[in-house]
């Protein structure tokens, strides 16, 4: 059987949600609910089951959204994470909006892995009573663009649903497309429903997004909500200081941002996204290469400006390798693209930015006005937060670090993470806006023990947490992995970890410096030689979180989870995994990773 996704529309959608994606949701809704008018002769009574699948929040505050704004309809709705539906709850569902993000390189996000693999079994029912939208969220920088929402939207084909309308894949860079496809959507849709076409349209796009539908009303009810992509608040950076010590190998930093009178309310667990400004100097030295002078100018603006602040010029697009390759076809980098081996692609950029693969090319690389289409826009980048609102309402924290290496000939650096470290004046401001992570946030349950594992700038959630049970009085258990490289020079927020141990906050605190002794010590080391005391706290009911890099800490981590897990029950693999799909299911094993 094939899985293999139909053609879906490419319409570029950013998160935050735009107008565009609310306008979506709007006409949506709006074809359902005269659907329900017709089949009832009255007022609609059809239930919209909003299914979403998130690793950071964003599919499910869209969600979220998309039930306020049926309900404003008069219909009934209701958000569900898609590991929490079976493939027979699903069957005995009439209307269905699938809203989900990918993982990684075309992976289901953790929330909706459960439910992939359910539908995929041969004895699941068949769905010939469902209507379907899906809604992908993704970012076309990587192969397995909204991949998540491709198969789920093919699968549900095959198995007899009805697509009310085509799968809309979501990319970071949306304004113009955006506008164009809510025109086309919603004139068709509010013609179904009896609107007079183009009234829906009209409104969105003046951005009264409640007058459009609902979607929208309750974002914009919440407190600094009128802060985002398209409008970041300029927040005052009031502390920048090292937490490494200066013989680290790494540079990690502590920042602080005022939220002044912005009204931004933030959670533990949240994200806040930094929209960075590129290094002037690397501005200069990109326009030599390419035999500008910097006194040219884009729609009236200087191109020393735009290539500042609105063009990512270190990470090298899809775009700009394809030109590449086809202008200079004896290059380094066309000799690698024609193995058609993604993974030494992969390897060969590593560590390479747009002037290395300009100077690759030699005398045929392209001009300004040729190189200008290829660059993506920059964009904002989301750091985990590391304070309390409980503890510091006025202030955001984040634990963040700086990006260098190379040699004496070529140096490279983070485009935020230096952008913050070197380039932004004390108390000079920073444009930001918050990244809300609902499926991300300490215990429901104040009694609940909390297990964290957060190696390196991971910890950054879990400075917060613990703050947030310290300040809330709760009562249970805390127990934090963390680790890196040296404990004399890396032990970053030493200090305020013995207090909080000294407190009775921070129960247990089991450390991984991989590098303090010949054999290398990881936190999934500790977590394995912990296994009887690990296996204790999650049969009380812990929850357990993980933070970091993606690629090998976290699959590293879950794998020895499930090692304590198969160890302690004496029970097999399937046993210890069926355990761990309990734990996600009941949201006690939640993952921050990137």
């Amino acid at each position: 059987m094939s899985l293999l996704p139909p053609t879906g529309s490419l319409i570029p959608v950013d998160a935050p949600f735009s107008q565009a994606q609310e306008s979506w949701l709007a006409g949506f809704i709006a074809g359902i609910a005269a659907a329900g008018k017709r089949a009832s002769g009255g007022a609609p009574t059809t239930t919209i089951d909003v299914l979403f699948g998130t690793q950071t929040g964003n599919a499910e505050f869209l969600a979220d959204e998309l039930v306020a704004g049926a309900k404003a309809r008069g219909l009934g709705g209701r958000a569900t994470a898609l590991d929490a539906v079976t493939p027979e709850q699903l069957a005995g569902m009439s209307h269905v909006l699938v809203v989900t993000s990918t993982y990684g390189e075309g992976e289901m996000p953790d929330n909706a892995g459960l439910f992939w693999d359910a539908i995929q079994a041969t004895t699941v029912p068949r769905l010939e009573g469902l209507h379907y939208a899906v809604l992908g969220l993704g970012d076309t920088s990587y192969d397995e663009f909204c991949q998540a929402g491709k198969l789920l939207d093919t699968r549900f084909e095959q198995l007899g649903a009805t697509r009310i309308h085509d799968r809309v894949d979501c990319d970071v860079d949306y304004e113009d497309p955006a506008a164009l496809w809510t025109a086309a959507v919603l004139d068709r849709l509010a013609a179904e429903a009896g609107v007079q076409p183009g009234a829906t349209t009209a409104v969105a796009a003046t951005g009264a997004t409640t007058a459009a539908g609902g979607a929208g009303a309750s974002r914009a009810s919440r407190p600094g909500a009128q802060w985002n992509k398209r409008n970041p608040y300029p927040s005052m950076l009031v502390e920048n200081r090292l937490l490494s010590s200066p013989r680290s190998a790494k540079e990690i930093r502590h920042y602080e941002f005022d939220l002044g009178d912005s009204g931004i309310e933030y959670s533990a667990g949240d994200a806040l996204a930094v929209v960075p400004v590129n290094d002037e100097v690397f501005v200069g030295e990109l326009l030599e290469q390419v035999g500008a002078n910097g006194s040219e100018t884009l729609d009236g603006r200087p191109v020393t400006e735009v290539l500042r602040t609105d063009r990512e010029i270190r990470t090298p697009s899809k775009d700009l390798i394809a030109d590449l390759v086809q202008r200079a076809p004896s290059s380094e980098l066309a000799a690698v693209v024609s193995h058609g081996d993604k993974h030494e692609l992969d390897r060969w950029l590593w560590g390479r930015d747009v002037l290395d693969l300009l100077r690759d090319a030699g005398p045929a690389a392209p001009g300004l006005d040729e190189l200008l289409p290829n660059l993506r826009p920059l964009q904002a980048r989301q750091y985990s937060i590391s304070s309390s609102p409980l503890a510091h309402p006025d202030r955001i924290h984040l634990t963040i670090a700086s990006v260098r290496y190379g040699d004496p000939h070529r140096m490279y650096a983070g485009v935020a993470s230096t952008f913050l470290a070197d380039r932004v004046a004390p108390d000079g401001t920073v444009d930001v806006y918050l990244q809300p992570n609902a499926s991300f946030g300490v215990p429901a349950d104040p009694s609940a023990p909390m297990i964290m594992v957060g190696p390196g700038t991971g910890i950054a959630p879990f400075r917060g947490f613990l703050h947030e049970r310290a300040v809330s009085g709760a009562t249970g258990r805390n127990w934090l992995f963390f680790g890196d490289q040296h404990r004399d020079t890396d032990f970053v927020y030493e200090d305020e970890l013995t207090e909080l141990q000294e407190q009775g906050v921070l129960d247990r605190l089991d450390l991984a410096f991989s590098r303090d002794q010949a054999e290398k010590v990881y936190v999934q080391t500790r977590m394995l030689e912990q296994a009887p005391e690990l296996y204790s706290w999650l049969e009380d009911g812990g929850h357990l979180y993980v933070c970091g890099d993606a690629s090998r800490m976290a699959k590293d981590v879950e794998q020895a989870l499930l090692a304590v897990i198969g160890s302690q029950r004496g029970k097999g693999e399937d046993d210890a995994q069926a355990y761990l799909a309990d734990m996600r299911r009941g949201k006690r094993y939640v993952r921050d990773v990137y």
